[in-house]
C-alpha cells in the first residue's frame, strides 16, 4: 500500500509477471492472430482455388483434431522427457515450414488437397506437442499465486485475436491470395524468436519407462480427486459444447437465412464478451474462489448458450450477438480456472503426461461429437423443418454442459480443504 496522507491509501498497482512470462505472452500474442489468418484462408483455399467439395473441406477440417486423440498420451509422456524450451520452438519451426508450404506450393503449381491435408495434420501434431508443454512452462515462470493472472492474460490475447483475426484475415485474403497464410508462418518465427530469448530451463524426467510415465498421467487423472472432477466437468462440456459451435453455421445460414457477412459481424461482436470475460477473471477469481468459478463458469456458459431459442422471435443477429458474446464471456473463465487449477495441483516434472492423458480424454471426444450432431441435426430434420432441428440440437448440447456442474460442485471445498491441510 502507498500512503498518500493520514489516513488516505490506495493499492499498488498490479505487479508484473516478469521478463520471462512476457516474452512468453508476446510469441502467444502474435502467434494467435497468425492462427486466426490460417483457420479464414485454408477453408477459403480450398473452396475457391481448389474447388474442393464439401466432403472434402470437411476431411481437412478433421486433420485439425485427428491428432489429437492420436498423440496426446505419447505426447505427455515424451514431452516431460525433453527441455521444453527447446521442444516450444521445434513445434513452432515445424508450423512455420507446414504453413509456409501452402503457399509456396500454390506459387510453383503444385498445390493440391492431400498436400493441403499433409500440411494442416502436421501443424495438428506439433501443436499437441506445443500444447501440453506449454502447461508445465507457464507453471515454471508464473508463481503458484499468479496463475490465474497469468492465464488471464493469456486468454485476453486469445480472445482479441478472435476479435480482430476474422477481419484481418479477409483483409488479408482479398490482398494476397493464399500468400495471406505467410503471416501465420511468421507468427510462428516471432513466437521461436521470444521462446529463444527466454532462460528458464525445466527438469526433465529420466531412467523411467515410457509406459510407465503413461500410466502416472492416467493413473493421476483418475486416481486424485481434483482432477478425476476437472476431467469429468471438461468431457461433459466437450460433449455438449462441439455440437452448439458446428451447428452454428447450419442455423445461422440455413435456418436464419442470415449472409455470411452479417454472421461475421455477428462473431465479431460476439467476440467482445470473450474479451470482457479474460479481462476480469482474476478478479472474479478473489471472490468466488477459483473452483467455485470453475463449475459456475460452465453452468452460465451453457444456458446461456439457450439464448438462441429467442430468434423464434426476435432479430436473429441482435440474439446472436447477445448470445455469443456471453457464452464465450464464460468460456474464458472456465478455460482460465481449469488451466490454473490444474498448475497448481501438478507438480511441474509430472505435468506434460498428466496433461496429455487428460486431453486423450477431454479432446478425444470432439470429433464424435461432431459426428453425432449432424446427424442428430439431419435426423430431426426428417420431421422438422431445419430451423426447429438446428435449435432443438443446439439446445440439447446446452443442457448437456449443465450437467458438467455435477462434478465441478465440490472443487472448491477439496481445494479448501488443501489449502488448511498444507
Amino acid at each position: 500500500m502507498t500512503q498518500l496522507d493520514a489516513g488516505s491509501e490506495v493499492a499498488a498497482p498490479p505487479r508484473g509477471l516478469g521478463r520471462e512470462f512476457n516474452l512468453l505472452w508476446a510469441g502467444q500474442s502474435v502467434s494467435n492472430v497468425g492462427d486466426r489468418v490460417t483457420l479464414f484462408v485454408v477453408p477459403t483455399v480450398l473452396i475457391f482455388l481448389l474447388g474442393a467439395s464439401a466432403f472434402q473441406v470437411g476431411l481437412v477440417s478433421m486433420a485439425q483434431y485427428l491428432a489429437i486423440p492420436i498423440l496426446s498420451l505419447v505426447a505427455g509422456g515424451l514431452v516431460d522427457r525433453m527441455e521444453i524450451r527447446s521442444l516450444l520452438i521445434g513445434c513452432d519451426l515445424v508450423r512455420l515450414v507446414a504453413i509456409g508450404l501452402i503457399p509456396l506450393a500454390w506459387w510453383l503449381g503444385f498445390l493440391s488437397i492431400p498436400l493441403l491435408f499433409g500440411c494442416v495434420a502436421a501443424v495438428s501434431a506439433a501443436t499437441v506437442f506445443f500444447n501440453i508443454g506449454y502447461v508445465p512452462m507457464v507453471s515454471a515462470i508464473v508463481p503458484a499465486s499468479e496463475l490465474v493472472r497469468g492465464n488471464s492474460r493469456l486468454e485476453t490475447s486469445r480472445t482479441v485475436a478472435e476479435l480482430g483475426g476474422p477481419a484481418l484475415a479477409g483483409l488479408a485474403y482479398h490482398l494476397l491470395g493464399v500468400v495471406a497464410l505467410v503471416v501465420d508462418a511468421a507468427s510462428y518465427l516471432v513466437s521461436a524468436v521470444c521462446l529463444r530469448s527466454m532462460r528458464t530451463r525445466t527438469p526433465r524426467v529420466s531412467g523411467v519407462r515410457l509406459w510407465s510415465r503413461l500410466g502416472v498421467g492416467v493413473r493421476r487423472n483418475w486416481q486424485d480427486p481434483v482432477l478425476r472432477r476437472c476431467t469429468a466437468g471438461t468431457l461433459l462440456a466437450n460433449i455438449g459444447g462441439p455440437i452448439f459451435v458446428t451447428q452454428l453455421p447450419v442455423l445461422a445460414y440455413q435456418g436464419l437465412g442470415l449472409s455470411a457477412a452479417t454472421l461475421g459481424a455477428v462473431m465479431s461482436i460476439a467476440a467482445v464478451g470473450a474479451v470482457v470475460g479474460a479481462l476480469v477473471a482474476s478478479r472474479v477469481d478473489v471472490w468466488l474462489g477459483t473452483g467455485r468459478m470453475q463449475g459456475l463458469a460452465m453452468v452460465l456458459h451453457s444456458l446461456s448458450g439457450l439464448g438462441i431459442l429467442a430468434t423464434l422471435w426476435l432479430p436473429a443477429a441482435p440474439v446472436l450477438a447477445v448470445t455469443l458474446g456471453l457464452y464465450g464471456l464464460f468460456f474464458a473463465w472456465y478455460n482460465i480456472c481449469s488451466q490454473s487449477i490444474r498448475q497448481r495441483h501438478m507438480p511441474t516434472e509430472d505435468q506434460a503426461v498428466i496433461v496429455g492423458a487428460y486431453r486423450t480424454v477431454t479432446w478425444g471426444v470432439i470429433p464424435i461429437s461432431v459426428f453425432v450432431g449432424g446427424c442428430l441435426v439431419t435426423a430431426l430434420d426428417v420431421r422438422l423443418d431445419l430451423l426447429h432441428a438446428a435449435l432443438s440440437a443446439m439446445a440439447a448440447a446446452t443442457l448437456i454442459g449443465v450437467s458438467a456442474w455435477v462434478p465441478l460442485s465440490r472443487l472448491q471445498p477439496l481445494l479448501d480443504a488443501e489449502k488448511v491441510s498444507a
